[in-house]
Order: C-alpha cells, then structure tokens, then sequence
C-alpha cells in the first residue's frame, strides 16, 4: 500500500540497523526498472512495481528477497506529460487480497488475479468520465475501503470536452470527484463532489468510531463518508496560481487533520466531525513565514510533532519539524533539497531527491543526523540517481528506495 499498511509513512518494525556502516547499508539486490516516479507495493513475500517500458506500461512481480521477476501484465500506453516530466506511472499498486489494481497516468484503471497472473477487469476512467487533462496526468493512489476500490476521478461535462491542462482554471465537473468501484466487478457503486482532480492520494481514518475517507483535491479538502459516499465538508484550500497542485496526502492524528501545499497558502489544520469542521490553525496565503509547505512529499506525525520537507524548490526546500497544534516550526535544516521521510524505530529515514539517503534521529529539539550515504555499486556507479522522489518503504527488515532508473532492497534490521 502506498506510503505503508497505514498510509502514513510509519513502520511499527523494531530493530533498526544504527548507525549505518560508513558504505551505508548493505545492499541485498538492485535492479534497473522502467519510467516512472513511484515505487512499488508489498504483499505475500512478492514486490509489485508498476513503470513504462516503451509504449507500455507494466506491473513487474518480484520475490521481495531476491529481486528475481515472477511474471508482468502490461498494457499500451500513449500518455505524455504536459510539461515535459516523465511519461511513466505516477501512481503505486494496490493490493487488496488477491488482487491488484494498477492505475495510470493516463486514466486507465486495471484489475489482477495475482494467483492467476492475469486481468479480471479494466476500466479506461479519464476517458469514462471525460477528464480533462491535469498538468502531471493522474497521480492520486486509489484506496480499498471493505468492498469498495475509492479513486480519484475529477471528470468533466461533455461540453469541456478536447480542453487541455492550460484551459483548467475554466473547466466545472460532473460529479466524480471520487468514484467507488467493486471491488472485485469494478462497477461504479456511487460517485461525488464537483471537484477536479489533484496528484494527492486518499487517505482513510476511523475518528470517534465511523469511518471517513479525506480527498485533498484541487481545489481543497473534502471529507466524507465512504460507505455511502456521503459528503461531510469541503474546505478550500489552493493557491490561485493555475499550475499551482495540490500532492502532499492529508494527515490525520485522532480528530484533526492536516494539510499542506507550496505554491502560496501552505498548511492549516482542521478539527473535523460529522457534518463539519473547524480550524485550528492556518497559515496567511499573504505571509512568508508559512509553517510547513510540502510539494509531492507527506508530513509524518510523532509525538505531537510533525516532519516534513517544506519548500517547492530544491535549492529553496527545508526539512522542518513543526509543532502539529500551532504550527510552531522547531526546527528546520537547509541544503537536503527536496526529500521523502519515513518514520520506523525512533528514526526518520530520510530520501533526497538527488539520491542521499540519511537516517535522523527523531528530535523536536533540533536536527539530529546519524548516518547519511551515497549508495552505489561495486564499480562505483551510484545507485539512486535524480529525481529520487518516491518515499522509502521498509518491510521485514528490508529497505526500499528507487532512484529515476533503478530499485535498490538494503539490510535495515540489526542482526
């Protein structure tokens, strides 16, 4: 599951190798991989990453051990990137027992039989739903809630119809926003909200014992029920500039919810309940001195503090710690460029984009580094090159990081 089992970038597993060793951990396989800027999913011993090879897009199925390929499903693929990133998939598997969904940057949505290697059913959402298309193409991870596949949609009325990314600012919708599949038919159950699409992926909670599904879409966030697809609130929050995006995931602790963008009004924080929500705090769109403001990457929580990097660009990006009720920044370190955190074991394993890994220990006093590494292989050639963008997972003891070509499996775990 994208960013973990919780969806917030924190591992429960214990025994994190500290320090590193001055090669930086050891390497247990790397493999060169396709276009594309996510990483992949694991499930059942079996590592599912999903890139473009050419004109097609393909699920490559590893052994998490050993790297070896399993088997692939691929499709074609026509898509490019409005402003010239890469054509690849900007989205990671879903795995939902025996299944596994793949969803493209294109709009296409696939559905495997993992024990039978092959489709059980497709459907092609942007041109269903007549999206018109983002700057990035679709990057929202869809999500399982009981038998229900949740996606991010953000089609439009036929009328939008051959508008492009530039002619968004103009462009209403038509009620699918989030779209709910079957799981297992990929009928649509119920769809909702107006709102266009955005690159940041749902994130499900249960608050006060219901559950809510929260969509930071274009235009701000919405939260609902996903059982039924009923509509609790819509808070707006973006930034009047057209290319602005909305892509950091929404982070909840109990009842509150944060969000967070870098273009002009970064974070605010919400108190939410059934029917409604009231603000905590917020940042002032007209200030310079915002709080935190993430690009693609997502906050992690520890302890009543909040991590993340804040910044739009590399030489301009800051890793700051935040106190989660004020918004109070703790801390915060310049030169890292932009980065991915994962929190496991008291420590936030930290990926830059030019392919630096760091372990920190988590401090909400000041920036605490352990270890940092330049991983490369054996002749030297390093092995994570720029844009490193994708979020580290860690799974029994193994450390996941990619790079733009390459997906390197490092010993985490002490022995």
């Amino acid at each position: 599951m994208f960013l973990g089992p919780r969806h917030n970038s924190t591992s429960l597993e214990k025994g994190l190798l500290t320090p590193w060793p001055e090669s930086g951990p050891k390497v247990l396989w790397e493999r060169e991989i396709g276009t594309g800027y996510g990483i992949g999913s694991i499930s059942q011993g079996k590592f599912f990453q999903f890139d473009r090879y050419g004109d097609e897009n393909r699920l490559d199925v590893l052994d998490v051990k050993t790297g070896e390929k399993l088997w692939d499903y691929q499709y074609p693929t026509q898509y490019e990137d409005a402003l010239g990133y890469n054509n690849g998939p900007r989205c990671s598997p879903v795995i939902d027992g025996d299944r596994v969904y793949i969803y493209g940057a294109e709009g296409e949505l696939h559905c495997l039989s993992i024990a039978e290697k092959k489709l059980l059913w497709k459907r092609n959402l942007s041109e269903e739903f007549m999206v018109v298309p983002n700057f990035f193409g679709v990057g929202s991870t869809p999500v399982v809630y009981e038998d229900k596949l949740l996606v991010m949609v953000g089609g439009s009325p036929e009328q939008f119809r051959g508008l492009g990314p530039y002619d968004i600012g103009r462009v209403d919708g038509n009620g699918s926003a989030i779209v709910a599949l079957d799981t297992k038919t990929g009928k649509t159950i119920y769809q909702l909200s107006d709102e266009l699409a955005s690159y940041a992926s749902l994130t499900l909670a249960e608050i006060d014992g219901r559950p809510w599904c929260f969509a930071f879409l274009r235009g701000g966030l919405l939260g609902f029920d996903p059982r039924d697809g009923k509509i609790d609130f819509h808070y707006p929050w973006r930034a009047k500039k057209l290319e602005s995006v909305n892509a950091s995931v929404p982070v909840v602790v109990g009842d509150e919810v944060f969000i967070s963008e870098c273009y002009a009004v970064g974070s605010t924080l919400l108190k939410v309940k059934p029917g409604g929500y009231e603000v905590v705090w917020k940042d002032e769109e007209r200030s310079r001195n915002h709080a935190m403001e993430t690009h693609w990457n997502t906050a992690v929580y520890q302890d009543g503090y909040l991590y993340a990097s804040s910044g739009r660009h590399s030489h301009q990006a800051e890793l700051r710690c935040i106190d989660w009720k004020t918004g109070k920044v703790m801390w915060a370190e310049e030169g890292l460029s932009r980065s991915s955190l994962l929190l496991a074991d008291g420590h936030l394993i930290c990926l830059s984009e030019d392919g630096v890994l760091r372990l920190l220990k988590v401090n909400p006093e000041k920036y605490e580094l352990v270890s940092q590494s330049y991983l490369r292989s054996a002749n030297g050639r390093p092995l994570l090159r720029a844009p490193a963008w994708a979020a580290p997972i860690l799974s029994d003891g193994r450390l996941f990081v990619r790079g733009e070509d390459r997906l390197v499996c490092l010993e985490a775990m002490a022995k």
